[in-house]
């Protein structure tokens, strides 16, 4: 792994982020539903991270719904001009706190105009498409996206959305929404134990395309978290440091989003930007996966 500018900056459209940014999933209530318990602590870990230099936040409207965008708005707004705020759509809650597909163009006009609302915007930066072919939590799943996303595209000509992006999709999906409209972002579970796309991540970043992984902890069988373990304790960090620092190492188009609710959670996240791995810790990280 050549060594890379961790705490450094990828250019996402034609906005520099810094690449340890911010996820607000976890903002909301339990089940990203109903609003936090502890409304003053999200907002201070908002402030906090922008406040740390983060220049990157993820969100949605139907965290919450709605709530977590009302939060971003209260804590942040007017916002700072290196600030890019990332959005997704292709989604709804139901009342029971259920994920719905709702991709079509009157679905995403809606959305797009929800989220412009809660979060006091007049353009959103970055908006992804959200799969959900693969069900309301499965990984991607083959199909076309064409539709959706020529929406979208529609609604960047006439000014609302500055750039978009995918999420939860295939190699071949990148390649359907590229045909359609630039993409500047793809948003996908990738992890130390999940590496599917190894190969999409490579090509994307000879493209100068970024890669933003979701659940840099996910699906790690007992084996891989002692292994983790035993590293971030050669290392005296905590293993979500050693998880984080080893995304950034891997590729330079990669853009982190942890999340938490906790502003000791969030320096410790952020922390990982300045931990460099030895040789001998990534040999035995990447022996992980499978």
């Amino acid at each position: 792994m050549d060594m890379i500018d961790q705490a450094g900056s990828f250019v996402m459209g034609d906005r520099a982020v810094k690449r340890m940014g911010y996820g607000a999933m976890q903002l909301a209530g339990p089940h990203v539903f109903g609003p936090p318990k502890d409304r003053d602590a999200a907002i201070a870990v908002l402030r906090a991270a922008v406040a740390a230099g983060v220049t990157h936040i993820d969100t949605s409207d139907y965290y919450g719904p709605h709530i977590v965008n009302q939060l971003i708005r209260e804590a942040l707004a007017p916002y700072p001009q290196d600030l890019v705020i990332v959005t997704k759509v292709g989604a709804v809650r139901g009342d029971d706190a259920s994920w719905n597909l709702a991709a079509s163009a009157d679905d995403l006009r809606r959305a797009v105009e929800s989220n412009l609302r809660n979060l006091g915007l007049d353009t959103l930066e970055v908006v992804n498409f959200r799969s959900m072919l693969g069900g309301g939590s499965g990984g991607p799943a083959e199909g076309s996206i064409a539709a959706p996303f020529a929406a979208l595209a529609a609604m960047r000509e006439e000014g609302l959305i500055r750039h978009l992006g995918v999420s939860n999709v295939t190699a071949a999906q990148v390649e359907e929404a590229r045909g359609i409209a630039p993409v500047v972002c793809v948003q996908n579970q990738y992890n130390l134990a999940h590496r599917e796309d190894d190969a999409l991540i490579d090509a994307l970043a000879a493209d100068g395309i970024a890669y933003v992984p979701f659940f840099p902890l996910g699906g790690f069988s007992p084996l891989q978290s002692s292994q983790l373990d035993a590293v971030a304790h050669g290392l005296d960090a905590t293993p979500m440091q050693v998880a984080l620092a080893w995304l950034l190492q891997r590729s330079a188009n990669i853009l982190l989003i942890p999340g938490t609710s906790s502003v000791a959670h969030l320096a410790e996240n952020l922390a990982a930007a300045s931990l460099v791995l030895p040789a001998a810790a990534v040999a035995a990280l990447d022996g992980m996966s499978g």
